[in-house]
């Protein structure tokens, strides 16, 4: 870099600080990436919002840094929303789903094996979500699509249980009045979500918190059996989780699980939660219509 001397009006080369201006360079980057993320409108404050470690069911982490505690410019591509590609995935995997339940409903043999390790079945369909969301930055687009129809395969299997439950009661005008109204607060709830105004986020957070409380309420219920408090946590299971809809919606088309690394990942682990919500507001309004049949 050359300064001109004052002393004797000659140039002179001073040497280079390379590594500073580098590092100076990446911030300002990094500052515009984040200032461009976050406040795409000036007016309105951040709705794509949490940044971080990942947490279930895609709320906000609690941390400001990425893995390794250095914030990852690339997640800026995974702000831009992604919703439609979300509502894609959602749709095949309950195609999946409903191909798996109408194969254990009609199949007596696979309805049998179903019913006799429906607890298993149950479970391991939870620990795959878990596997796919907290581990969605390891294992991929595909392996997250893998993981998606594998567990999209282990619903279908215990919804088709279920369903052949209900009906062998007489409950099939239930089935069929629960996957309507399901459909009708679902797709109300996303609405929602994508209109308006109102950011979600702390809404978010106190549902997670009550769907963990009823989770307790219910395991209780196992025991007790009661069919006054069935039906409240049927009533409370829909409301939670059409609550959860509107957040989900608004989060993915604002961007947001800004933990993971790439767009295209971010919309399979968006559409398991779009699935994880329409699921159970099916089963939630099934067991209020059907009456709690066992």
């Amino acid at each position: 870099m050359n300064f001109a001397d004052p002393s004797t009006g000659n140039a002179r080369l001073l040497p280079e600080r390379p590594s500073v201006s580098v590092h100076r360079s990446t911030l300002l980057v990094v500052r515009k990436e984040y200032r461009t993320v976050f406040n795409r409108d000036p007016n309105q404050p951040s709705q794509g919002g949490q940044t971080g470690r990942p947490s279930p069911f895609g709320f906000p982490a609690t941390s400001g840094v990425g893995y390794g505690g250095v914030a990852a410019p690339a997640t800026a591509a995974v702000r831009q929303g992604f919703l439609r590609a979300s509502f894609t995935w959602m749709f095949m995997a309950l195609i999946v789903s409903a191909g798996t339940a109408l194969f254990v409903f009609a199949n007596p043999q696979a309805l049998r094996f179903v019913a006799q390790n429906y607890f298993f079945l149950a479970i391991g369909a939870f620990v795959v979500s878990l596997v796919i969301q907290m581990g969605i930055n390891r294992i991929g687009t595909m392996g997250a699509v893998a993981g998606l129809s594998i567990y999209a395969v282990l619903m279908g299997a215990t919804i088709g249980a279920i369903v052949a439950a209900y009906v062998t009661f007489g409950g099939a005008a239930a089935v069929v009045s629960a996957f309507l109204g399901a459909s009708a607060i679902f797709g109300g709830a996303a609405l929602y979500g994508v209109v308006t105004k109102r950011d979600l986020t702390k809404l978010g957070g106190l549902l997670f918190m009550a769907f963990l409380g009823l989770f307790v309420v219910m395991l209780v219920n196992m025991f007790m059996n009661s069919s006054g408090l069935s039906f409240v946590i049927g009533i409370a299971g829909v409301l939670i989780f059409t609550g959860l809809t509107a957040y989900f919606v608004q989060q993915l088309n604002n961007g947001g699980l800004d933990y993971i690394a790439n767009r295209d990942s971010a919309a399979v682990v968006g559409a398991l939660l779009l699935y994880i919500s329409f699921i159970n507001l099916f089963l939630f309004l099934l067991s209020l219509f059907g009456g709690n049949r066992d």
